[in-house]
């Protein structure tokens, strides 16, 4: 599981899919704030740009049901597919 937490988001990437390259070029194509990056690995949470997060959904959009999840660490909510 790739992951990474701010001090009001948490992004995290199911382990399913954390080192599918398709779906991690994917998700670094469609964040504005650049909270994913496609590595020979898979895909990175770039844990200094999560707190970045303007909740868009384009990530939860992009991947597969259940594979991204944006935790809200301010009041316990998840986003999730």
């Amino acid at each position: 599981m790739s992951s990474a937490a701010g001090t009001f988001i948490e992004v995290v990437v199911e382990d399913s899919v954390a080192g599918d390259a398709e779906l991690a070029r994917k998700l670094e194509e469609v964040c504005p704030v650049d909270i994913f990056e496609a590595t020979d690995s898979g895909v990175e949470v770039v844990a200094g740009n999560v707190d970045e997060c303007v909740l868009c959904e384009l990530c939860l959009d992009a991947a597969p049901d259940g594979a991204v999840v944006i935790k809200k660490l301010y009041d316990g909510t998840e986003l999730r597919r």
